[in-house]
This record gives structure tokens, C-alpha cells and sequence, in this order.
């Protein structure tokens, strides 16, 4: 009896000895979305003679804080054109935890935005310093459901915030708008700002006097306090979307130097109160010197906890990481596209979140969730979206951006390492995962398909990339 346990032992033993890890993986390209495909099976590292790229997993980078997108009030609105049990088989993909798209980091604004109904505030009550007259009325019929809805999946989704334009009496042109539509533009999208009143980059639209500046900061206070009472944390701020842009839309100017004073004398005091981390943001041009006025600034230095990047941020977003390594940075908007969401704008998204990644972000966030057919905006620009919904017809389709997103998103968990690689190949991302899984996603943006070795420590997984595709490994 005891031979033949112990011959039993030493074949299992063989057994185990022999077998070779499993990849599993997905591709999609544009034909053929979120493809499953049939397992890797690995080599050794020592049988294949030309490695095309090395999965550094002892050479972690930052960590993940996550993927998502941006909570609109047209978003809710496109959402709410289905029927019921359909929005909530879009929002079960998006939010549900490791089930789709599996969202755990999302942004919403304060007011409003350009992808709002029309321009509001929580208080257009000029002069009320106090705030005695703010309310998120408006918002309990839009934003308010559309975040909780995401709760039902997601209890702990984490959201971060950050106006557009404070109330419009707290600007010198007493208006949301900081350019002007002329009088081409279809008459529907007009923002009635008159052309003597438009702003400029460089400049502060804010009113630069305490009393405002105070009540900013409270306003802040204000609405922490009232999502809290809705069930809705808010875990970080930024004080202004695109602090640099004079648009047809919400919008505010301020100078680096002024937001610097408002973060490190109204704003992060305010927030430090509540427990509110401060971040800056959103940055949109390609001016590291902006940053840096806020990172060194004595005052405002010491609540700043990050910095989101958007847009033409992506260019400054290399060198602040070099010099602030320890600083948390956030992709913060994807580019929006044109409304066409074609494979021509997911292979573009792809570039953006490998760049992003590669210059040291721990999150990425999306732009539109949802929006109808067309992606028309309140003031007439036509953007892409993660969803598209026709209410014609009440049907919806997810676009090939949010498969481009979610090779990424379902697989990354929060708390995963970015890891380096190496070799010839280069369209790649790599992760490690809390539970040491390692996830790779790559492309192929060429014409033909196309084999890469991939090493990840002793084994080799060789997938063959269709042509314009992106494919995500997971190797356990």
C-alpha cells in the first residue's frame, strides 16, 4: 500500500512538473468587439530564440487608483430614453465590480458643464456671500440619480470633482461664458455674451477680492456637504476645469498665481475641514511652469495632494512626473472626438492611455458616458461617448472606444503596479495585479497581423495580433 502512494505521489509530481501556464485573452477590433480567444499555452523562456518583449514584473512603477468616466447631465439624459431594465444593463456593465467595464473612479462637476442642460449654479444669488440661497436642486434631477444608479453596483465608487465656472456673479463678466458665439452660430447654441465681455488666457475672470474668494471656498464647502446628505462622497476636488480656456460654454480664466492664493488660503483650508483631498487641475496646455507656480508655492504647496492633466496637458505631463515622482497624477478628460466614434478615434484613445500611463498616471477617465445619437452638446459640439443611445428607436450600442477602454479597465484592479518592459516592441502597457496576476494589452496598428513573443519571467506567450487590434493577456 505505501509503494503505491508514494509512485502515485511521484507521477503526480511529474505532472505538475510539466505543465506550462495558461494566458487567457480577448482582442477586439473593429468588425469583431471584445473577442474571446482560446488560451496561450506558454513556453520556456530558454526554447525561443528571439524574445520581442520583456514583462518587467520586479520593476514596478506607480500604482492604479482605477478607470472611469465623467457623470453629465446629458449623459442621464440619453440613459433615461431606454427602458428601464436596459439603462440598467448599461450601468451593471459599467459599474458592476469585475463584470464589464468595472469602473471604480469617476468625476463629476460642480455646476454646470458644456454636456449640461443649460447654464446653472448652486447660487446665482448675487451677493450672497453667505450662501444662504445655495441649493443642488437642479442636480436632484440629473446627477444625483445618475451617481446613485452607479452606487447600486459600485457602493464605494470613488468620485472627484471640479467646476467649470463659479456662480456667474462672482466673475467680472457676470456671465458663465468667457468667449463669444458670434452671430453665425445657429441661434439655439448662442450664449448671449456680449463681445466687449469675452476673457483671455493669462488673465483672472474670478473677482481677486476675499469676500469672494472666502465664499468660494464656502460654496465648496456647500456642496461637499449637500452630496454627503444625498449618500454621495466626494473624496477630492480640483478648483477649475481648464483654468486657461475662455469658452462659448462654462468656463472661468485664472491665473496659476491666483488659484495658487485661492488653493492655499481659502480652498484647502476649507477642504482640510471636511477631509477633502485638494487636487490641481484640470491642466490643459502644454506649460509645466503653471504646475510648478502651484507645487511650490508655500502656501499652496502643502494641500495639493495631485494634479490632473487633460487635453494639451499630455505635453507637460513628462516632466512633472520627472520632477515630482512622488506626486499623483490623473488623466482627468479623454479628448472627446467628434461624435463620429469611428475605430479611427479608438486607436487614437489607445495612444492617449498608453501615453498617460507611460508618464507616471494612476488614473484614467473617460469624457462622455453616455449621449444620444450625434453627441450634440447644449452649445453645439458634436462628441463621442462611451455609449450611444438613439431614441428613436430606444436601442443603444457601446462604441468601439469603450472596448478600446475596457481592455484595460476590466482587467487592472485598483492597487495594481504599472510595470516596465523591454525589447523591440514597444505598443504595449503592463500591470501587475494585487493579486500578482499580470495583465498586458497591446496593438497592432498596422495593416497585417502580427506575431510577438512575449516573456513574463521563465515563459514566453506568443499571441498573433490581427491587424488594428488591441488585445489584452491575463496570465495568472
Amino acid at each position: 500500500m505505501k509503494t503505491h502512494v508514494l509512485i502515485l505521489t511521484v507521477v503526480l509530481c511529474l505532472s505538475s512538473c510539466t505543465f506550462q501556464p495558461h494566458a487567457s485573452w480577448m482582442t477586439t477590433t473593429e468588425k469583431t468587439p471584445w473577442q474571446e480567444q482560446p488560451d496561450l499555452v506558454s513556453a520556456l523562456a530558454d526554447t525561443v530564440k528571439e524574445i520581442d518583449v520583456t514583462v518587467r514584473t520586479d520593476k514596478k512603477q506607480q500604482m492604479i487608483d482605477g478607470f472611469g468616466a465623467c457623470f453629465n447631465e446629458l449623459g442621464w439624459i440619453s440613459l433615461s430614453r431606454l427602458e428601464p431594465t436596459e439603462r440598467e444593463k448599461i450601468m451593471e456593465e459599467l459599474f458592476f465590480p469585475d463584470f464589464g467595464a468595472n469602473f471604480t473612479i469617476c468625476r463629476m462637476p460642480v455646476g454646470a458643464n458644456d454636456f449640461s442642460r443649460d447654464w446653472y449654479s448652486y447660487n446665482e444669488a448675487d451677493g450672497d456671500f453667505e450662501m444662504k440661497n445655495f441649493t443642488i436642486a437642479n442636480d436632484q434631477q440629473t446627477l444625483v440619480p445618475f451617481i446613485k444608479n452607479a452606487q447600486k453596483y459600485k457602493p464605494d465608487l470613488r468620485i472627484w470633482a471640479s467646476p467649470w465656472c463659479p456662480p456667474s456673479w462672482m466673475k467680472y463678466n457676470k456671465h458663465y461664458a468667457s468667449a463669444y458665439t458670434g452671430e453665425n452660430m445657429d441661434e439655439k447654441y448662442r450664449n448671449g455674451l456680449p463681445a466687449d465681455k469675452i476673457g483671455h488666457e493669462g488673465t483672472d475672470m474670478f473677482i481677486q477680492e476675499d469676500a469672494y474668494l472666502k465664499a468660494y471656498a464656502l460654496y465648496f464647502s456647500k456642496f461637499i456637504n449637500a452630496y454627503k446628505e444625498q449618500g454621495v462622497d466626494i473624496f477630492a476636488v480640483m478648483p477649475q476645469n481648464e483654468f486657461n480656456s475662455a469658452q462659448i460654454f462654462p468656463s472661468c480664466c485664472w491665473t496659476a498665481a491666483s488659484l495658487a492664493n485661492f488653493v492655499g488660503n481659502y480652498l484647502g483650508p476649507a477642504m482640510r475641514e471636511l477631509d477633502v483631498q485638494v487636487m490641481f487641475g484640470t491642466m490643459e496646455r502644454a506649460n509645466e511652469a503653471l504646475v510648478d507656480t502651484i507645487l511650490t508655492d508655500a502656501s499652496s504647496s502643502k494641500y495639493v495632494s495631485g494634479v490632473g492633466f487633460q487635453w494639451a496637458g499630455r505635453g507637460a505631463i513628462k516632466g512633472i512626473h520627472e520632477r515630482y515622482p512622488d506626486m499623483k497624477l490623473y488623466q482627468t478628460e479623454q479628448e472627446c472626438g467628434d461624435g463620429r466614434n469611428d475605430w479611427r478615434g479608438a486607436e487614437y484613445s489607445w495612444n492617449l492611455m498608453r501615453h498617460y500611463f507611460d508618464n507616471g498616471v494612476s488614473a484614467y477617465m473617460y469624457w462622455n458616458i453616455s449621449l444620444e445619437k450625434g453627441g450634440i452638446s447644449r452649445w453645439g459640439w458634436a462628441q463621442n461617448s462611451l455609449v450611444v443611445v438613439d431614441p428613436d428607436t430606444k436601442s443603444f450600442q457601446y462604441t468601439p472606444e469603450y472596448y478600446i477602454m475596457k481592455h484595460l479597465s476590466h482587467y487592472v484592479q485598483p492597487g495594481a503596479y504599472k510595470v516596465e518592459t523591454e525589447g523591440t516592441f514597444g505598443n504595449l502597457l503592463a500591470f501587475v495585479n494585487p493579486d500578482e496576476s499580470v495583465v498586458v494589452a497591446l496593438a497592432n496598428d498596422t495593416n497585417k497581423e502580427e506575431k510577438v513573443t512575449v516573456r513574463i519571467g521563465k515563459n514566453v506567450y506568443q499571441p498573433v495580433l490581427a491587424a488594428h487590434s488591441v488585445s489584452t493577456l491575463l496570465v495568472h
